[in-house]
C-alpha cells in the first residue's frame, strides 16, 4: 500500500468517524428539541434527594443519548444556582449509568442486526418531515436522520477499519493485522494502563465517549482488539468523558467548577477500584459468557466471528457493570464528596468586586435554560443595589470622617458594579437569540428583563445621588435635627421594605407575583414624602435663613421617593411577564 492509499485510508477513517458525531449530535440536538423543556423540568424538579438525583441523569441521557449534554445541562443548573452541588452529583452518577445504554444498542442492532440497510429508508421516509412548518415534526424527522447517520457511520467504521488493517480479508492477514496490537498486550498491569490512557485520550480528543465507544466496539468486532484491551480502554473513557464538563465549567461559577470537578473524581475513583480487580471481573463476564452463548472472551479466537460478537456484548456488560457499580459504592458518599471538592476549590470572591455570579456565556444552548441564568443574575444585581440602600443610614448619620471615607469608597465601588453588571447582563440578554428560537413567552421574557435591569441600575444611581447630596451636606456644615433625621431614617427604612418586596418578586415565579404589598409600600413612600413636603415647608415658611437646610432635606427625601417609584417599576415589569 502505497502512501498516498494511507492518507486517503486515514482520511476516510476520520471521514466515517465524523459522520457517526454528527449523527450522535443531531440525534441528540433533535431529541433536545422535542423533549428539551420537559427534560430541563425533570432535571430541575426531580434532585431533591440523591437517590431521585441518579434515576432523572439516567433517564435525561438514555433519552438524549449523550451523557456530556445532560452534564454540560446539570452543570449549568449549578452555575445558575437552580441545583444543589449534592443534587448535580446525583445526576451525574446516573448519567454515567446511562450512557451504557448507547453501547447496548451498538452491540445489540449495530452488529448483530443490518441498521445500515435499515437506515436510508427510515430517512427518505422522514424526508416530506424535514420540510414541514410543523417545528416538531422537522425535530422528529432530524432525530430519524441522526439515527440514521450513526449507524451509517458505524457500518463506514467497520468497512475502514477492516480495510485499513485486515487489508484483502484473507485469514492469514488478521494475525499480522494484530501485530502491533499484540506488541503491547502482554506487559501484564503496564499493558492495561497504556490502553486505561489511549482510551482516556481518544476520548478527550473526540469529546464523546459514544463516538470512542462505538471505535472500541467497532475494533473489537472486527477482530482487531482483544477483550481486555478493550475493557481497559473503556476504563480510560470513563476519564476522558469528563473533560467537556470541565471545559464548560472554565466559563462558570465556582459551584460549576465543584460539579464538574466532582464528576472528574467519581469517575477517577471507579477507574482506580475497576483496575484493582480488572483481572477477577473480566474472569467473572468471561465466565457469564462461556455459560450464557458457550464463547470465552478471554480465551477465544479472535478470527472466529461468534468470538467477536460475544466480545461486544461482553464489553457492554463490563461498561454497564463499571458504572452501577461504581454509583452502588459512592451514592452514600455525595456529601464528603461535596465537601472535597468546595475544599479544593474554595471562594474567593468578594462582594465588593464586579463578578457575574450566574451568568456564563459558555454553558447553555437553549433560550429558556438562558433566561433562567439571566433571571438568577438580576436577583445578584438587585442585592448589591439593596446594600446601597442599606449604607444610607449610615452616610446620613456617620460624623467620623474615616468611616465617612470607608462608606463614600464602599459606595463608589456599588456604582461601577451596578453599572458593569446592567452593562453586561444587557449583553447576554440581547444575546439569547443565538441560543435558539424563542417562543413568544421567552421574548417578552427577555424584553421586561432588559427594562427591569435598566430600572435596577436607575435604584443604584438613585441611591448615588443620595450620596452626593451627603456630601454636598457634610461640605457645606449643614445640620439637620433629630427630627429631620429620625424622618429621613423612616423614608429610607420604607424604601428598603420596597426593595426587599421587589428582590422578592425577583426571586419567584414571575407569573406568581402579588403587586398588593408592593402597591401598599408606595402609597406609604408617598405619604411621608407628602408629610415631610408639608414640615418642608412649614419649616422654610418660619425661618427663611434654612433655605438651604430646607432645600438638602428635600432632595434627599425627594430621591427616596423617586427610588421608590423606580423599584415599583420593576415590580409591573415583572408583572408583564411568564416565567
Amino acid at each position: 500500500m502505497s502512501v498516498f492509499d494511507i492518507i486517503v485510508s486515514v482520511l476516510t477513517l476520520l471521514g466515517s468517524l465524523c459522520l457517526f458525531l454528527f449523527g450522535i449530535k443531531m440525534l441528540s440536538d433533535s431529541l433536545q428539541r422535542v423533549a428539551g423543556n420537559k427534560m430541563r423540568s425533570i432535571l430541575y424538579k426531580m434532585t431533591s434527594n440523591r437517590f431521585k438525583g441518579v434515576i432523572t441523569g439516567f433517564l435525561i441521557t438514555t433519552v438524549i443519548q449523550s451523557s456530556s449534554a445532560s452534564t454540560v445541562m446539570v452543570i449549568s443548573f449549578v452555575n445558575a444556582g437552580l441545583m444543589s452541588l449534592t443534587g448535580a452529583i446525583g445526576v451525574i452518577m446516573g448519567a454515567n449509568i446511562g450512557t451504557t445504554v448507547t453501547a447496548w444498542i451498538i452491540s445489540i442492532l449495530g452488529f448483530k442486526v443490518s441498521m445500515f440497510k435499515l437506515s436510508l429508508p427510515l430517512m427518505g421516509i422522514c424526508l416530506p418531515l424535514l420540510f414541514s412548518k410543523n417545528e416538531k415534526n422537522k425535530s422528529i424527522a432530524e432525530l430519524v436522520i441522526g439515527f440514521g447517520l450513526l449507524f451509517i457511520g458505524l457500518q463506514f467504521l467497520q468497512d475502514n477499519l477492516q480495510s485499513i488493517f485486515v487489508g484483502d480479508g484473507s485469514p492469514d492477514s488478521v494475525p499480522r493485522a494484530l501485530e502491533f496490537v499484540s506488541s503491547y498486550t502482554n506487559g501484564g498491569f503496564g499493558s492495561i494502563l497504556l490502553f486505561v490512557f489511549i482510551g482516556m485520550i481518544i476520548t478527550m480528543l473526540i469529546q464523546s465517549s459514544s463516538a470512542a465507544m462505538a471505535l472500541t466496539l467497532t475494533l473489537c468486532f472486527t477482530g482487531l482488539m482483544p477483550f481486555e484491551c478493550a475493557a481497559a480502554m473503556v476504563l480510560g473513557q470513563n476519564i476522558g468523558t469528563t473533560i467537556t464538563a470541565n471545559i464548560a465549567a472554565l466559563v462558570g461559577n465556582n459551584s460549576a467548577r465543584r460539579a464538574a470537578l466532582a464528576h472528574l473524581l467519581f469517575n477517577v475513583f471507579g477507574v482506580i477500584l475497576a483496575l484493582i480487580f480488572f483481572n477477577p471481573s473480566l474472569r467473572i463476564i468471561d465466565s457469564f459468557m462461556q455459560t450464557s452463548s458457550g464463547v470465552s472472551v478471554l480465551n477465544g479466537n479472535l478470527s472466529d466471528p461468534n468470538v467477536r460478537v460475544a466480545i461486544t456484548i461482553a464489553l457492554s456488560i463490563f461498561h454497564t457493570v463499571f458504572n452501577v457499580a461504581n454509583t452502588l459504592i459512592l451514592i452514600w458518599f455525595t456529601d464528603q464528596i461535596a465537601e472535597l471538592v468546595i475544599w479544593m476549590i474554595k471562594d474567593k470572591d468578594s462582594d465588593e468586586e464586579f463578578r457575574l455570579k450566574y451568568i456564563s456565556q459558555g454553558l447553555v444552548n437553549t433560550s429558556e435554560l438562558a433566561t433562567i441564568q439571566a433571571k438568577k443574575e438580576i436577583v445578584f444585581m438587585a442585592q448589591r443595589v439593596q446594600t446601597m440602600i442599606e449604607m444610607l443610614p449610615n452616610l446620613l448619620l456617620e460624623t467620623h470622617e474615616k468611616e465617612i471615607e470607608n462608606l463614600s469608597a464602599r459606595m463608589q465601588k456599588y456604582e461601577e458594579i451596578s453599572d458593569r453588571m446592567q452593562l453586561e447582563i444587557t449583553k447576554y440578554l440581547v444575546n439569547i437569540p443565538q441560543h435558539g428560537e424563542m417562543s413568544k413567552a421567552v421574548s417578552n421574557r427577555v424584553m421586561a428583563m432588559l427594562k427591569i435591569i435598566d430600572d435596577i441600575e436607575r435604584i443604584g444611581d438613585r441611591c448615588y445621588q443620595f450620596y452626593k447630596v451627603i456630601v454636598f451636606k457634610n461640605q457645606k456644615r449643614i445640620k439637620f435635627t433629630t427630627i429631620m433625621n429620625d424622618d429621613l431614617l423612616r423614608m429610607i427604612d420604607t424604601v428598603d421594605k420596597a426593595s426587599n418586596n421587589m428582590i422578592n418578586n425577583l426571586s419567584d415565579d414571575y407569573h406568581s407575583i402579588s403587586m398588593t404589598k408592593g402597591n401598599l409600600i408606595e402609597q406609604q413612600i408617598n405619604a411621608i414624602r407628602d408629610e415631610l413636603k408639608n414640615k418642608n415647608a412649614e419649616m422654610l415658611k418660619n425661618n427663611y435663613d434654612e433655605f438651604t437646610v430646607c432645600n438638602v432635606f428635600s432632595e434627599l427625601f425627594s430621591t427616596c421617593e423617586r427610588t421608590g417609584d423606580i423599584i415599583q417599576n420593576v415590580n409591573e415589569s415583572i408583572a408583564t411577564c411568564k416565567d
